[in-house]
């Protein structure tokens, strides 16, 4: 992760509306991309830095710690 550039965790974001942290997150660090993914969703295990998961309840609010992975 020392190679990963820029803000790269969101504490912050934790209980916040999926939408609101996507933004939030690609703004403070342009160098991402930010996707919501649902609680229960299969996901690709490999790490890249470009690439934050935001993972949301049904609600759709933000239910982990958003982090480049």
């Amino acid at each position: 992760m020392t190679d990963c550039k820029g803000k790269s965790s969101w504490p912050e974001l934790v209980g916040v509306k999926g939408t609101v942290a996507e933004s939030t997150i690609e703004r403070e660090n342009h160098l991402v991309n930010a996707v919501i993914v649902l609680e229960g969703s299969f996901v690709t295990a490999d790490f890249r830095c470009d690439r934050v998961r935001v993972w949301v309840n049904t609600n759709g609010i933000v239910t982990r710690v958003p982090h480049i992975g």
